[in-house]
């Protein structure tokens, strides 16, 4: 049954009535309409406002909006112009269009998508604007698919079955024949391939390409996860075949090609949990006050060989993705884990950065190229911190050292700029089987600090190695980490934001802004909002990615900045060896734009197993809270919506939706420029960083939400704001109208009441 049309009042004014005429004219954009038609759309019986659409018409038709194809008879007016962009759906499954032929976006109504799905690359043809109006369009071509397989829960019927998509990439089920569920039984959860999808239908038709499981089960998520966002679980057979023939011993000729480390104090520090070691610190003192600390990184260039099968299979991966509880690596484990892994008491092949230094961290000499070394021990970080702290055993004193020198490297790094986003992580304790059963957070400690210093170091003077060539000398074609500095718009959200708490960014010079960044980052610990404010703060900041050309690393304050350290487990650290090792021996340069598609595909792969793990972490968070339904717990409300609020529990930071439509004591209005929902007769409000109290109503493991009530008898608690804006008490809230409530008060007509200045 069709969605009833809401119908227009007598006397509505013309500003209303070009609305909704508007809208129904550009869902139906071939066809033409007269009067008539048009107020049987919209259930109109009245003479004189059937008298007004007609006269309405001929007003858009004089302003370019409709043309009028025959007497008395309209449609939507054509710009001729056809551009190509990609879709981007919107929550209400209308479309944006963003192309790189228009400075703005094109919107498209539902209607018009013709089965565009987000991230497909299609053919629009643009309507002539009208005045006042956003441009709009339609889609007349989808030129090429971003997805075509998509993950599901199986409803089977006697003669057919669907797909109900779990994600929400696909705003439609699939129809599957039964002919083509390939051994899926109701309520599974699978993969589907959209074979066909005729014009006339409105669903696709698909087959079933992989059964994953039964909903809930551990294993069966993790490989949606990974099904969802179409990355690769498993390796190929000639893949793990090639990994197989690379032997571990090490040729004596090619030990005899390289600078020897083996008799040089040598050691790793990762987590206690890490099975692939990528990168191991060497130091030795030269003579007083001089050292020489060696940043030893994996070779795995020297074993994956440029388009050999094994290259090609980390190309496509570009990353390791790692999920709450498992590693999907870039490479096949005999590689990570073994091959290339820099494991104790066990000859190694690294291509390496070695730096002479005195005590205060200045870098007075540096050395690029290939080594064979000799890790000594393998730490785990809290090994090494507890050396750090005043613990006795191995290497205390090299631990101790290049300690002290990691903290100037750090100290000269937020002197020149850097930001210091060092936020909490949450982490899950899992049982045997996969589910979590406590929550804790892990913070950076010095020995982690240590490492990510010499990490930095070498990065950046491997970028300058490349990036700044001798006088008479153009830069070489080279692969860079980049980071732009923030819109100014986004900043201006953000200290609009941190306002309401008292705090404040100077968002004037880059110097201020980034010392008052850091200032902010340093009140905020260990209070409420820290979480919050921190994971705005990031969001604010443009995100980094690939290049060949380089613009620096504004949150690092580098102005050369690349990825050397981590080959195992990124792709782009591959290329900057080989381009290094290129470029050591006098190489020709490469060609750009090759390799800025190389770049391109390494960031949106990142960008792809970012979100893959955002998933496993949110899927983890629901099941840890399946069985606290009922349970009241305190939160801080991190996000605002038309729909309703956010609410991150401070316990566990578990974040839930506490919907409108289960809100019931007002008719509430979503305030977006200051992130607050109001009511609009007893004008309670829930604002972003309000302390509110909720109950845990729904785990929905499928959907991987989690669905909170308000507890009545709490109200949100203002005094983080209000006291730093000197406003006192908290303002007495009350409660939330009905989703049905609300609908019938929208229909009727509004009396006329006493001045509101809330309006």
């Amino acid at each position: 049954m069709g969605k009833k049309k809401k119908k227009m009042e007598p006397g509505m004014g013309k500003t209303e009535v070009r609305k909704r005429l508007s809208t129904i004219i550009a869902n139906h954009p071939g066809e033409s309409f007269n009067y008539k038609q048009l107020a049987m759309r919209l259930q109109i019986k009245s003479m004189e406002t059937k008298r007004q659409i007609s006269e309405v018409l001929r007003e858009m038709a004089g302003d370019g909006e409709l043309e009028e194809v025959s007497m008395g008879r309209y449609r939507m007016k054509r710009s001729g112009a056809y551009l190509t962009g990609e879709v981007e759906l919107t929550a209400k499954g209308a479309a944006y269009i963003l192309s790189g032929e228009s400075e703005e976006d094109i919107f498209v109504a539902f209607p018009n998508l013709k089965h565009a799905l987000n991230g497909d690359k299609v053919k629009v043809l643009v309507y002539a604007r009208s005045r006042n109006r956003r441009l709009e369009g339609e889609v007349v071509e989808i030129l090429e698919r971003r997805k075509g397989t998509f993950v599901g829960i199986v409803q089977k019927s006697a003669n057919y079955a669907f797909l109900i998509p779990t994600g929400k990439q696909l705003p439609y089920d699939v129809f599957i024949p039964m002919e083509h569920l390939n051994g899926a039984e109701n309520g599974d959860k699978v993969v589907v391939k959209i074979k066909d999808w005729p014009e006339s239908q409105k669903n696709p038709v698909g087959e079933v390409i992989e059964v994953l499981g039964k909903p809930g089960d551990n294993d069966t998520e993790m490989n949606a996860i990974m099904a969802e966002y179409e990355l690769p679980v498993k390796f190929s057979p000639a893949v793990l075949k090639a990994a197989e023939k690379i032997p571990l011993e090490i040729p004596d000729a090619e030990i005899g090609r390289r600078r020897d480390f083996r008799n040089v104090v040598t050691f790793t520090i990762d987590p206690k949990d890490a099975k692939d070691f990528d990168d191991a610190l060497s130091v030795r003192k030269l003579k007083e006050g001089i050292y020489e600390v060696g940043v030893h990184i994996a070779d795995v260039s020297y074993y994956v060989r440029e388009n050999s099968v094994l290259d090609k299979e980390a190309y496509g991966r570009a990353t390791s993705v790692y999920l709450v509880d498992r590693t999907i690596p870039m490479l096949p484990e005999r590689l990570s884990n073994g091959v290339c892994s820099l494991r104790p008491d066990e000859d190694k092949l690294c291509f390496s950065a070695v730096f002479k230094m005195d005590a205060d961290a200045q870098v007075l000499d540096q050395w690029f190229g290939r080594t064979v070394i000799r890790s000594n021990r393998r730490f785990t970080y809290e090994e090494a911190q507890e050396l750090i702290e005043g613990g006795e055993g191995d290497y205390k004193e090299e631990i101790v050292l290049l300690n002290g020198l990691a903290e100037r490297l750090r100290a000269e790094r937020f002197k020149a700029g850097a930001i210091d986003f060092d936020r909490v992580e949450v982490k899950f304790d899992l049982d045997e089987k996969g589910r979590p059963v406590g929550v804790y957070f892990k913070r950076s400690k010095e020995a982690n600090k240590l490492i990510e210093e010499f990490m930095l170091l070498a990065n950046k003077k491997v970028a300058e190695q490349i990036g700044k060539p001798k006088a008479g000398k153009k830069p070489k074609t080279f692969v860079y980490r980049v980071h732009e500095q923030p819109m100014p718009e986004k900043l201006e959200s953000f200290n609009r934001f941190v306002s309401r708490f008292g705090y404040a960014v100077k968002t004037g010079s880059r110097k201020a802004l980034t010392t008052s960044m850091n200032h902010l980052m340093q009140e905020v610990k260990d209070k409420p909002e820290q979480n919050m404010i921190e994971t705005l703060a990031v969001r604010t900041m443009a995100k980094a990615a690939y290049s060949t050309d380089n613009i620096g690393h504004y949150g690092l304050a580098f102005d050369f900045y690349t990825h050397f350290t981590s080959p195992i487990r990124r792709y782009p650290d591959v290329m900057v060896h080989r381009l290094l090792q290129r470029y050591l021996e006098e190489g020709r340069s490469v060609n750009k734009e090759k390799f800025e598609e190389y770049c391109k595909h390494s960031s949106d792969m990142e960008q792809v197993a970012a979100n893959a793990e955002r998933s496993s972490i949110k899927y983890k968070q629901v099941e840890y809270m399946s069985d606290k339904l009922g349970e009241d717990f305190t939160g801080t409300i991190s996000g605002v919506t038309q729909w309703g609020f956010y609410v991150e529990l401070d316990d566990s930071k578990c974040e839930g939706l506490v919907s409108m439509t289960e809100l019931d004591d007002d008719y509430y209005e979503f305030d977006e420029t200051n992130y607050r929902i109001v009511g609009r007769h007893y004008h309670k409000e829930y604002q972003l960083g309000d302390s509110v109290r909720i109950r845990v109503a729904k785990a929905n493991l499928v959907a991987r939400q989690l669905d909170f009530e308000l507890v009545k008898e709490s109200l949100p608690s203002k005094s983080v704001i209000h006291e730093k804006e000197g406003t006192g008490q908290a303002v007495q809230k009350e409660g939330f109208k009905s989703k049905s409530r609300r609908r019938k008060e929208k229909a009727k007509p509004e009396r006329k009441k006493g001045k509101n200045k809330n309006r």
